[in-house]
């Protein structure tokens, strides 16, 4: 695969020089429907997040934004395809923290890396995990999880949305903080992990919250706790992992919109600038509130700037845990 690498210099003087036109560009855009690929199955966070930002921006710039969700390869094979499409300003990613920051760590020989091949344009809002427990596990806090599963060494299963999200990662952090041997069933998405988590094939998961509500609020499954240091506005009943017992146990998931390397900047700051208008109205805020996120924005430098930490972040767990791609 053929990456679109610029120099700093170039970039530049192409800007400098093609301002007018860059200028008529993103006024003209969008002129056709807009593709928002999510590189995950309908039903999880990721999908969740990506059709509510797209149903905004369609009402507002007046073109359809369509979700199309490219699943696979724990979300490389959407990526890739974004990386793969023109840089128009006509498709773009709704990538997360694992897509973004985590694969490119544990998958060897992966034929693109996210930061180079893609340019950001802005983190649309950020969700706590959950750590759920199938009804039928006789456990209802962190600590009777933890003996319990220190008393049944490789007797539990947990289930991940895929290998190196941040469920998975929470999950990992969760055993190595704990002593814990629970065993890694990872699947091709969120939605069905908790299918298996709700009839019992699988006894504990972190997925998002999110994603998780709607089986927490009907009761198919038991949420112990979150894994942010603060509550969640949308489960303020829930305690955290830090305040039982885990000090400074700390996990979330974020996810926000790139577009292929060498998208004009200029389609890239307006884009940016409607979904900064979106997230600032309350009636959005209040809507991702109950969703179980929280809205973010931002600049297009302060998402560079979280790819950077956050690549270096959740390094760290990963070599601590040893993760590699299976």
């Amino acid at each position: 695969m053929q990456r679109r690498h610029f120099s700093t210099a170039a970039l530049a003087c192409a800007l400098l020089t093609a301002l007018p036109g860059a200028s008529a560009l993103a006024q003209a855009w969008p002129n056709k429907p807009v593709r928002i690929v999510v590189p995950f199955p309908p039903g999880g966070a990721t999908d969740i997040v990506a059709r509510a930002i797209g149903e905004r921006l369609q009402a507002a710039l007046g073109q359809p934004f369509i979700v199309d969700n490219k699943a696979g390869a724990s979300g490389n094979i959407g990526v890739a395809e974004v990386v793969r499409s023109p840089a128009d300003g006509y498709t773009l990613v709704m990538g997360a923290a694992q897509t973004l920051t985590i694969n490119h760590q544990i998958f060897r020989n992966l034929p693109f890396d996210p930061q180079k091949d893609l340019d950001p344009v802005v983190v649309v809002a950020s969700v706590p995990n959950v750590l759920l427990v199938a009804s039928k596990l006789p456990v209802k806090t962190p600590q009777e999880l933890i003996e319990h599963a220190r008393h049944n060494p490789g007797k539990l299963n947990y289930g991940s949305s895929s290998i190196g999200g941040t469920p998975h990662l929470s999950a990992e952090l969760f055993k190595s903080m704990t002593g814990t041997n629970i065993v890694h069933v990872p699947y091709k998405g969120s939605a069905p992990a908790m299918q298996d988590l709700v009839g019992g094939q699988i006894e504990v998961m972190f997925d998002n919250l999110p994603a998780a509500l709607p089986q927490i609020k009907a009761g198919t499954v038991r949420a112990l706790a979150v894994t942010t240091l603060r509550p969640a506005s949308a489960a303020p009943e829930l305690p955290t992992l830090d305040g039982s017992g885990l000090k400074g146990f700390d996990s979330q998931g974020w996810f926000g919109l790139m577009a292929p390397a060498g998208t004009p900047q200029a389609v890239r700051e307006r884009l940016n600038a409607e979904v900064n208008k979106v997230l600032a109205t309350a009636e959005f805020r209040e809507r991702l509130g109950k969703l179980g996120a929280d809205a973010v924005g931002g600049s297009i430098d302060d998402f560079r700037q979280r790819l950077r930490s956050e690549t270096e972040r959740w390094g760290q767990v990963i070599r601590a845990a040893d993760v590699k791609a299976e």
